[in-house]
């Protein structure tokens, strides 16, 4: 859907983006990260013209960005940026109708996209449709600013450090909140962080830039087990590689359906495991409780099963240095990452 190819843009001397070519597939997440200064915000701004590049080209379903109309280009994108941009003297509501108003949407749309949006979001159209920025706590914010750009319902969604001012718990649901509503709309969109983790838990696909040039482009599983280059290695953290690693694989295809390993109730191994958790979820509980074994619910309908911890390792093992008959790192691309590498680069 969004094709950046051969950017370049600098700023006197510097170069802030070299040489940059990227293609993000519909419907999926693509996660830009890299340290400050790595030139990740400069390439968000260049795909709605907020800064135009020197070279290269921006094609939004194969269309040249520069043949389109500036303000149909960038009412056609969504955008939220670290600190919301919400405007201070305008109700919650005003501010999440501003875009829909500006394409001339009855007011009873409007009105109807607002409470549908707040509601996504988790927050009361009737209590905080009236209230002031200065009202909101920080999380309320964020999460307004999300609705904004979702307002005019866009394929395209841009985020600059979205999450980057809010504090650890409220960031975790965030990210959860943006994941399942991208799933549901089926938006594109390019998020940019510094924060290799939120670049794993959330990227289809991940692009590393340093000093304005792209170090490795790939899945999730492929940048944690296969890195490209020493400052990709470093954003990952040697130290946090395997635990990292177990994040991303689920934990489903290790079940053991046998109850009868499964004491009654479950009451002696504790609460099950959610049927959607992770590997790493399961082994972060066995460490914290000494347990070798976890009941884990069953999905739709199903019996719950149990976990072994041996069966956690070796799955996280499986994917380690060795590779398979594709040449690539062991669990890359199948079932066990549970991912699709839809996203490419070059």
């Amino acid at each position: 859907m969004i094709e950046l190819d051969t950017l370049r843009k600098s700023y006197g001397d510097e170069v802030v983006v070299d040489d940059v070519s990227l293609t993000l597939e519909t419907g999926t997440i693509t996660a830009v990260v890299g340290t400050s200064g790595s030139g990740k915000s400069t390439l968000l701004k260049l795909v709605n013209r907020l800064v135009e590049p020197e070279s290269g080209t921006v094609r939004v379903d194969g269309t040249d960005t520069r043949a389109l109309p500036l303000t149909e280009l960038r009412r056609s994108i969504g955008y939220v940026i670290q600190d919301n941009g919400l405007f201070p003297h305008w109700s919650v509501a005003r501010n999440v109708g501003a875009v829909p108003r500006l394409l001339g949407w009855p007011q009873d749309e409007i009105d109807a996209r607002v409470s549908e949006l707040l509601e996504l979001m988790r927050l009361d159209p009737e209590r905080i449709g009236p209230r002031y920025p200065h009202e909101l706590s920080g999380g309320q914010a964020q999460r307004v600013g999300v609705a904004r750009a979702l307002a005019a319902r866009p394929r395209m969604m841009l985020m600059d450090e979205p999450f980057g001012a809010l504090d650890p718990v409220i960031r975790q649901e965030a990210r959860a909140e943006l994941a399942a509503i991208q799933r549901r709309l089926g938006a594109t969109v390019l998020l940019v962080t510094h924060d290799m983790g939120e670049a794993l838990s959330l990227g289809d696909q991940i692009a590393v830039m340093e000093a304005g040039r792209l170090l490795q482009v790939g899945t999730p599983a492929e940048i944690v087990l296969s890195p490209a280059a020493p400052q990709v290695r470093a954003l990952i953290g040697e130290d946090e590689r395997g635990f990292r690693h177990l994040a991303l694989l689920p934990l489903a295809p290790l079940v053991r359906p046998n109850r009868a390993h499964v004491p009654t109730g479950g009451a002696e191994l504790g609460e099950p495991l959610a049927a959607g958790a992770s590997c790493a979820d399961a082994l972060s509980r066995m460490i914290w409780t000494g347990a070798r074994m976890l009941p884990v619910a069953g999905q739709a309908g199903e019996p719950p099963g149990v976990v072994a911890i041996e069966d956690v390792l070796a799955a996280g093992r499986a994917g380690g240095p060795q590779t398979g008959r594709s040449g690539r790192p062991d669990g890359v691309g199948s079932g066990c990452d549970g991912r699709r590498n839809r996203g490419t680069g070059r």
